[in-house]
């Protein structure tokens, strides 16, 4: 192969355990190149974007890639290897190392793959044409299929014929979306839209952890919006997730969250279900965890007072109330939703907006300080006396403004236990 242009030195090129890795690889006497680093991180460079992981590719079989990096030392993980991977590993760092392959058989979900030293043929078999760069520790790039022009118009681009990449595996059409929210500009490929579009059914066949991660991503972009929108257009979801369609909601959350808060895909998730929706199909189909979905379904039923009509001295009570974490939501939601009814506010409102977000950090929620333990201490049996006693304390601790410390409320527990 020939290199088509240059990146510029980056740090990660630089790092004295990959070059390890590269000189176990690449000895005398081997093919050059023997190993390229490869997808995301010269993608990635390309664009001038931070590199977060370093992938690579090789023509050498596992055993003998496992056998290389004993020789030098170098501690491995198997953790893959049945489909041609081997992780070297340095402390925490770690970098996968794939052998170069081509599909034998696919049946949408499982590729059975032989082993090859063709990088083009490594190439072909990949999803995207800007997933199919490789580059070697001097920033020569090698673009066996044009991947390079794809990169600099920001467009994602299915290697070969669409249809038969995504029925290779459907995920891709979530893939085809993800990518192109997070290149946040560039026209979207109409080859690859029309194909996308035509085998949405295939979705139904992934595991609910496949789309959720793929979808979260998507969310995780600085602004998915736009794309969404056009996801919506091509009917992707409409039989897998058709009650996620508030891109307006979603658009100003992450005006928002621009303002005041991290991005978050769950809450983002959130603001795109229909009125009316079940959170529970939703976290169904994608397989939430049980603390995801208990989440879900608190921001679903927010409460919508959260807001700066709330009156200033009831905000710690509702606070107290809907926990910090609620609170956060509720504000950063129901301002999101202000935005989207085009109610953008005047200067006082969204001084107030910000003082209601930061409201957990300014006044941490209270901690009640009796436990039932001490109804117990104070001769009460046990039985429902221990919550109803607890509660009307809690009920006189909250009214007084939280005040009263714990010998407080103790004397006050002692006072309706003797009453």
């Amino acid at each position: 192969m020939t290199p088509t242009q240059t990146i510029a030195q980056q740090p990660w090129m630089a790092d004295r355990d990959l070059h390890a890795v590269f000189a176990a690889l690449q000895g005398d006497g081997d093919p050059v190149p023997s190993i390229l680093c490869v997808g995301g991180c010269v993608r990635d460079a390309l664009m001038g974007r931070s590199v977060v992981d370093v992938d690579l590719a090789t023509i050498h079989p596992p055993d003998n890639t496992l056998a290389r990096l004993a020789a030098a030392d170098i501690a491995v993980l198997e953790i893959g290897i049945e489909h041609g991977t081997v992780v070297a590993r340095f402390g925490s760092a770690l970098f996968q190392i794939t052998t170069l392959r081509v599909d034998v058989e696919t049946d949408g979900r499982h590729a059975r793959v032989a082993y090859t030293d063709d990088w083009t043929a490594d190439a072909s078999r990949r999803d995207f044409t800007m997933n199919a760069l490789y580059a070697d520790l001097d920033g020569n790039v090698f673009d066996p299929l044009g991947g390079g022009g794809d990169v600099a118009a920001r467009r994602v681009r299915f290697i070969g014929d669409a249809h038969e990449r995504i029925q290779e595996d459907a995920l891709r059409i979530l893939r085809f979306f993800r990518f192109h929210a997070q290149i946040e500009d560039g026209e979207i490929d109409p080859e690859g839209l029309a194909a996308c579009r035509a085998l949405a059914g295939e979705l139904a066949g992934l595991s609910g952890e496949r789309v959720r991660a793929e979808l979260f991503k998507l969310l995780a972009a600085a602004d998915p919006a736009a794309t969404w929108k056009m996801l919506l257009d091509a009917r992707i979801l409409d039989t897998e997730l058709p009650a996620l369609t508030r891109c307006d909601l979603l658009a100003g959350l992450v005006t928002v969250e621009g303002a005041v808060a991290a991005a978050d895909p769950l809450r983002r998730l959130a603001s795109l279900m229909d009125v009316g929706a079940s959170p529970g199909d939703i976290a169904a189909r994608l397989r939430l965890s049980n603390r995801q979905r208990q989440r879900l379904q608190a921001l679903t039923a927010r409460a919508e007072d959260i807001n700066p009509d709330l009156p200033r001295g009831a905000w710690r009570t509702r606070l107290y109330e809907v926990g910090a974490d609620g609170w956060r939501d509720c504000a950063v939601l129901n301002w999101a939703g202000e935005i989207a009814d085009g109610r953008t506010g005047d200067r006082r409102r969204v001084e107030t907006w910000h003082a209601l977000v930061a409201l957990p950090d300014a006044a941490p929620v209270p901690d009640f300080p009796v436990r039932g333990a001490d109804v117990i201490a104070a001769g009460v049996a046990e039985g429902p006396e221990i919550s109803r006693l607890l509660k009307e304390v809690e009920a006189w601790w909250v009214a007084g403004n939280f005040i009263a410390d714990r010998d407080a409320c103790l004397a006050e527990l002692a006072r309706r236990t003797e009453s």
